[in-house]
């Protein structure tokens, strides 16, 4: 982006901070094999991506935040396919006991943090997160996860709609292809969320 386009986003106003403020919470979104997987769904930075987040979500549990893992699952039956599993058929492999469903190693959730089953992009829609967050109180979402310009985009829409603050951790988050993944973080750094190091979160 040429800085006479950069520009127009700061003449109207776009890009202000959020900050981070009270309670935190930690999101991660479908770190699973298959997006770990290049010959699946994989790809681009996603592998050091969920390296990173392993330090983080480290940081979160010695904290104490609220932590939260999505995955998508359809049905073994196929009865549940929708609009997002006809653009993209393969979407319906991610199944309940499916291995590349499963979330990679690294980031295994321990009791106490939620797992949100969902066969959209957004972690949000349609599941018990939105609740589950606000019943502990969490304020600022720290975000982690793949893709960035896909589930990562609507889980962070989906969270400034429903009044958490967003924050995503640039290399937190990963793409098949790094031009959708820098088109992305930037859009959302000027719209939706703010974009940070993890190193920022990492020395709070």
């Amino acid at each position: 982006m040429s800085a006479t386009e950069q520009a127009v986003y700061e003449r109207q106003g776009f890009g202000q901070s959020l900050g981070i403020q009270g309670r935190i919470g930690l999101l991660i979104v479908d770190f699973v094999n298959g997006f770990a997987d290049p010959a699946v769904f994989g790809g681009g930075n996603i592998a050091p991506a969920i390296a990173r987040t392993a330090q983080v979500l480290e940081k979160a549990r010695t904290m104490g935040w609220a932590v939260a893992h999505s995955r998508i699952v359809y049905a073994e039956d196929g009865s549940d396919g929708n609009v997002f599993s006809i653009k993209v058929p393969g979407m319906q492999t991610l199944t309940e006991h499916a291995a590349i469903s499963a979330i990679v190693p690294e980031l295994t959730p321990v009791p106490g943090e939620l797992v949100v089953r969902k066969t959209v992009p957004s972690a949000f829609f349609g599941t018990g997160l939105a609740p589950w967050l606000t019943q502990r109180g969490v304020e600022t979402l720290l975000i982690a996860g793949a893709t960035t310009s896909g589930c990562v985009r609507a889980s962070v829409v989906d969270a400034m709609c429903h009044g958490f603050r967003p924050v995503v951790m640039a290399d937190c988050v990963g793409d098949r292809a790094l031009a959708p993944h820098e088109a992305n973080l930037f859009d959302i750094g000027q719209k939706y969320g703010d974009v940070v190091p993890a190193e920022h979160i990492l020395a709070l």
